[in-house]
């Protein structure tokens, strides 16, 4: 009896040393194709919910203290920061569309993955006056208890493009 107390007595300890081990473990052994396609497909998602201005979808692709590093406009920390600058910057006014065979995904072991790419962004009804930009982005990818969010975003070596 008092073997099975000692054990009882340890299950509270096991519990815990399982739980943060498994917080810590990687995201999965996923191939490095089955990765791409996941991020890429979550690169889809996110940026169809920026284009048709799907704020509330939008923001739940990134935690709650993302950070934001543009080159031009500064840095914006927090979800709701920057889904009200997208609200007010950007809905209506930009499309964003991903340059084809740009983007590269990297693991990033026990913790997610590292986007990288170029988008190009128009101006809808105004591309005669306004010149299609175009720039880098990074971003980094957690995967969290089964899903994926954005943690951080570098966009940068933004550029008009000649027309």
């Amino acid at each position: 009896m008092s073997r099975f107390r000692n054990i009882l007595q340890l299950l509270p300890l096991l519990a815990v040393l399982v739980f943060r081990l498994e917080a810590q473990s990687p995201p999965g052994t996923t191939s490095p194709d089955e990765l791409f396609r996941t991020i890429a497909s979550l690169d889809t998602a996110l940026f169809d919910s920026y284009n048709q201005c799907d704020l509330e979808k939008f923001g739940t692709f990134f935690i709650d203290d993302v950070e934001f590093y543009h080159d031009q406009g500064g840095v914006t920390l927090g979800r709701q920061n920057l889904t009200e600058s997208v609200k007010k910057n950007i809905c209506g006014k930009v499309r964003r569309e991903l340059v084809p065979g740009t983007l590269q995904v990297y693991p990033m072991h026990g913790y997610g993955a590292l986007e990288m790419g170029v988008h190009r962004f128009h101006h809808p009804g105004a591309e005669e006056r306004e010149p299609v930009g175009e720039g880098k982005f990074i971003h980094l990818w957690q995967k969290k208890g089964g899903a994926w969010k954005i943690t951080r975003v570098i966009s940068y070596d933004h550029v008009a493009l000649a027309k």
